[in-house]
């Protein structure tokens, strides 16, 4: 398997775009530790491109992925063309999954996770700079010491890590 280090970020395109924006600003600000190498500066596809297409160069990102960011917005459970195919990708190629609720919650948001995420080995978070960086540095470890010992389903950062935060 190549070597994996970049970040795979899932989104709602048409409604949620600004949210994967700002987190390309919070990596390029000098006011935040923030960072990720983003999987989608590796390739592009183009509106005009066929969805056979379009998933192949999807897939290609994915498998230079060591982890994979759903932003779960209020239409994100609904999305199945796009999204629900990259998540099962992601799931397939046993990347560890981030799921950012982005109105706030910091567990599973059962009303907008998309019904293929809400039974994964998941940490699921709020959307803020700080819990993403701290899961993008400790949730790989943790997702594989989980599947080692086959414990499985959604996992949150209890209150004390965002407290720790300054949350």
């Amino acid at each position: 398997m190549a070597y994996r280090n970049k970040v795979f970020v899932s989104f709602d395109g048409d409604n949620d775009i600004q949210y994967y924006r700002l987190m390309l600003a919070w990596k390029q600000s000098d006011h935040t530790s923030f960072n990720f190498t983003n999987a989608h500066d590796l390739n592009t596809a183009r509106d005009t491109s066929t969805e056979e297409t379009i998933k192949r160069k999807l897939r290609e990102r994915l498998i230079n992925s060591k982890i994979f960011i759903s932003l779960i917005g209020e239409n994100t459970r609904y999305l199945y063309k796009f999204v629900r195919w990259e998540i099962e990708q992601a799931i397939s190629l046993n990347i560890p999954i981030i799921a950012v609720n982005l109105n706030g919650n910091r567990h599973l948001d059962t009303l907008r996770c998309p019904p293929i995420l809400k039974e994964q080995t998941a940490i699921h978070t709020s959307f803020n700079s700080k819990i993403i960086e701290y899961a993008l540095s400790n949730w790989d470890n943790q997702y594989r010491n989980l599947e080692q010992k086959s414990n499985t389903g959604p996992f949150y950062y209890n209150n004390s890590v965002y407290t720790r935060l300054g949350l």
